[in-house]
């Protein structure tokens, strides 16, 4: 049966772990994994714009040794025809050993997966899921604190249309000892969806506030996000929203030596520049990861489909 990865709840902890471990190898040891997907195609079908999750993708494959066929843009698709994501899916099987799909509409990569023959990997859909994103983050943690468990961990900014902030806290949250601190203005608060089926199902701590200078001093974790122009059905609540928390190295005054900032990128001006000089600065390194740990991914997913060895 072909495996795919549309949610991060899709992988069990013992999967992430082992995805993890395998990455740490490819960055400990590169050249051991320079030929394993030679002769393999990845196809990203990217009907939105993305610079890091596409690039990344293709770097990661080229990186094995395959090669890369697709489109960054719905218009150079036959979607601008009107092609079905469910055909467009079975179409590209055809010429394609694993897709990675980006789209603006929530569930068109499970609709590829439900129609394609070989592995479809979820690049983001809408404001639903991005699961590589996701591991990407859950990389970066591991590296910096050498663990998943027994962190605080700060969400700030838009928290409601965020799917990195919906999908890390999911996959965080099976891990013990987890504290989450929701920071964001009353619009944008974590939908409640959230709260009800992973915080207090899975009986994690939180406290929701729209201070972030008040919980600073115990975050082991920042995770920023930019408040998404694209997902707002109006202009004037996005002006009016979008500079509700700006990081300044004077808002880090209270913060942990070794508190860990991250952000999923693109950033528009939620982290001031001079923050970049600051050693706990991880949102370059977390696009780094990103392309070790798609690496990581495209190997399991080509083994599991019996395509390599």
């Amino acid at each position: 049966m072909i495996k795919h990865v549309i949610d991060i709840l899709d992988l069990s902890v013992d999967e992430i772990d082992g995805l993890i471990k395998c990455a740490d190898d490819i960055i400990a040891n590169p050249e051991k994994y320079a030929h394993k997907c030679s002769g393999k195609k990845l196809a990203t079908l990217f009907f939105e714009p993305s610079t890091r999750t596409r690039l990344s993708f293709e770097a990661a494959m080229y990186e094995l040794g395959g090669n890369v066929l697709g489109f960054s843009e719905a218009q150079s698709s036959s979607a601008a025809k009107g092609e079905s994501v469910a055909d467009t899916a079975k179409t590209v099987s055809c010429y394609a050993d694993i897709i990675a799909m980006r789209h603006p509409k929530e569930g068109a990569p499970m609709v590829a997966a439900q129609n394609a023959s070989i592995p479809v990997i979820n690049a983001g859909d809408g404001g639903h899921f991005h699961p590589t994103q996701t591991l990407a983050d859950l990389l970066t943690i591991h590296r910096e604190k050498g663990r998943l468990d027994n962190l605080t961990v700060g969400f700030c900014g838009d928290l409601k249309f965020g799917r990195t902030v919906h999908s890390l806290i999911g996959a965080l949250a099976r891990y013990s000892g987890l504290k989450v601190v929701l920071i964001s203005p009353e619009e944008l608060k974590l939908p409640s969806y959230v709260k009800n089926d992973v915080l207090k199902k899975g009986g994690i701590e939180y406290v929701q506030t729209a201070s972030l200078e008040e919980h600073m001093p115990e975050l082991d974790i920042l995770y920023m996000t930019r408040v998404q122009r694209e997902r707002f059905f109006n202009e004037e609540d996005y002006l009016r929203l979008k500079d509700s928390y700006i990081l300044t190295p004077e808002k880090l005054a209270g913060a942990k030596s070794d508190l860990s900032i991250m952000h999923p990128l693109p950033r528009v001006n939620e982290i001031s520049v001079e923050i970049d000089k600051d050693p706990r600065a991880c949102y370059f390194k977390q696009v780094l990861n990103g392309k070790y740990i798609r690496m990581a991914l495209i190997l399991k997913l080509l083994k599991e489909a019996g395509t390599i060895d």
